[in-house]
């Protein structure tokens, strides 16, 4: 069975129907992406200027020299002291916070139109975490490049996103904007989600909230909902077929049978 349905545009052209050629054209140029552990994603035995160079010289046709100027150009804008020391560098003797921002250099160096961000913070402390959010924040803005942030942290869902899909089993189970969604979630994962979250506005919690149940295995998905046998909530119908999207207005939507026909 499927383990991810839907499909993937960009610019109203399909990703998967390109080749390999093509596809290169789009990394770097107009789609990048920052990892979630830097370590493993910079070359251990390149110089961190032969790594940054690299996607410049490739995409934007600088000779050697304009591409380490560009490089320098883009360490400075992340906030990196005296960049001219760390292009000789090797990345074991950088810190993860430098390192992400390395990272963060060579992903916006070809100026891209989507930034895709997978869990770019959950390595580094939380100090260390919320500079590198305040940096992506940032030079989105500054260089109009649209964001896609993965993540499984709450807190920085509500401060980075304007919209917010939540996934569950490789499907979108509910869509909103971030206001929308953390006064009113509507999806029984989503609201499961928010309770698992602890409080520091009140003083008694009692036991943390936790989903019942484990996650699916994503070999031989049911076509039903996939959250049902999780779900206090689930019926009947939650066991034999996927529900359909339900728009409940002002861009918030939710694939849920508990929303009726009415509604719809």
């Amino acid at each position: 069975g499927e383990i991810v349905a839907g499909e993937v545009l960009f610019k109203g052209e399909d990703v998967f129907a390109k080749s390999e050629k093509e596809m290169c054209r789009l990394r770097g140029r107009q789609i990048s992406m920052i990892f979630q552990d830097p370590m493993t994603c910079l070359n251990p035995l390149l110089r961190i200027s032969s790594q940054m160079t690299e996607t410049i010289r490739q995409h934007q046709g600088l000779d050697k020299r304009e591409a380490a100027e560009k490089s320098v150009e883009m360490m400075n804008m992340v906030g990196i002291a005296n960049p001219e020391r760390w292009m000789n560098a090797y990345p074991h003797q950088l810190s993860g916070g430098m390192r992400q921002r390395i990272m963060i250099a060579m992903a916006l160096s070809c100026n891209p139109e989507i930034l895709i961000a997978d869990e770019p913070t959950s390595a580094l402390d939380v100090t260390i975490q919320a500079q590198i959010l305040e940096i992506i924040g940032e030079l989105s803005v500054k260089m109009n490049t649209a964001v896609i942030m993965i993540t499984h942290d709450l807190g920085v869902v509500a401060r980075m996103s304007d919209q917010v899909c939540v996934m569950y089993a490789g499907r979108i189970v509910e869509m909103a904007p971030v206001l929308a969604l953390f006064e009113d979630p509507k999806h029984p994962y989503t609201r499961g989600l928010m309770k698992s979250v602890p409080r520091l506005d009140m003083d008694d919690q009692g036991r943390l909230f936790s989903i019942q149940g484990s996650p699916p295995h994503l070999i031989g998905m049911p076509e039903c909902c996939r959250f049902y046998p999780r779900c206090a909530e689930a019926t009947d119908i939650c066991r034999h077929e996927y529900p359909p999207e339900t728009d409940l207005g002002n861009g918030h939507r939710v694939n849920c049978w508990l929303y009726g026909k009415e509604e719809r």
